[in-house]
């Protein structure tokens, strides 16, 4: 087939515009014209030689671009700030300065972050039923025990209505200190932090090692390297088979 179909949100989420989501909130609220003609039908399919408009914008296939980023500490993980706090984008070259991260990291946390132009690979990446395996190396306060790795296992509540779960081993003991090596599944909001805060042990230092098959190898603090297409199809792949295995 030389010019194959493909669904409407799909093709505006795919050319960076907006999420599928959003993509479908334009197209029933009539702000979607294709060839001129407004359409309103979810579902709706097009070819690469017809002309989408959203609003007053044309609708164009971009380059779409995947790179790994090892976070220093002190900044956060936004594109703005409403407290004008130092942001990643402060610090990253301008060629990259309009791709997303795929999840966050806090101010105070280094380690691995994922930042593409691609919304459909955030949304899948990102996507709480996938549950991609993210791994940590923790240095906590005080001597953690065979108990608090159970606790945590288990699931502890870090707020009222929230439990966090994580899997830990310990690695080290340093200076009447911790080193924790952390899988998390979940992606709640200083998780991790929070856990060892409700077990008495605060957080000293916190870096991301992993998420899923993409780790900080060959990367320096403040230093990026992009995805290459190859791997970016493996990482897709491996995103897929882990939603079977969760369904």
């Amino acid at each position: 087939m030389k010019n194959p179909k493909v669904r409407l949100n799909k093709y505006i989420a795919s050319c960076g515009f907006c999420s599928r989501r959003k993509a479908d909130e334009y197209i029933e609220a009539g702000k979607v014209r294709v060839n001129g003609e407004i359409v309103n039908e979810l579902g709706y399919s097009i070819s690469v030689k017809d002309r989408v408009m959203v609003g007053n914008k044309i609708v164009k296939p971009l380059e779409l671009t995947y790179i790994r980023y090892y976070k220093p500490a002190g900044y956060i993980t936004t594109m703005e700030d409403e407290k004008g706090r130092k942001t990643i984008y402060d610090i990253l070259p301008e060629e990259v300065q309009n791709l997303k991260p795929v999840g966050r990291l806090d101010k105070d946390s280094t380690g691995l972050l994922i930042l593409t132009n691609d919304g459909d690979f955030i949304n899948d990446f990102a996507h709480p039923s996938v549950k991609v395996p993210k791994i940590y190396r923790v240095c906590a306060q005080g001597k953690l025990n065979l108990n608090d790795l159970v606790l945590m296992e288990k699931g502890i509540e870090i707020e009222e209505g929230q439990t966090a779960c994580a899997l830990a081993r310990i690695i080290d003991f340093e200076n009447k200190n911790t080193i924790l090596e952390m899988v998390l599944y979940q992606g709640l909001n200083r998780q991790i932090r929070k856990m060892l805060d409700c077990l008495g042990h605060p957080v000293i230092s916190l870096k991301r090692l992993s998420m899923g098959p993409v780790d900080l190898e060959g990367l320096k603090k403040g230093q990026f390297k992009y995805i290459k297409p190859k791997q970016v199809q493996q990482i897709k792949n491996y995103l897929k088979k882990l939603n079977k295995e969760n369904k």
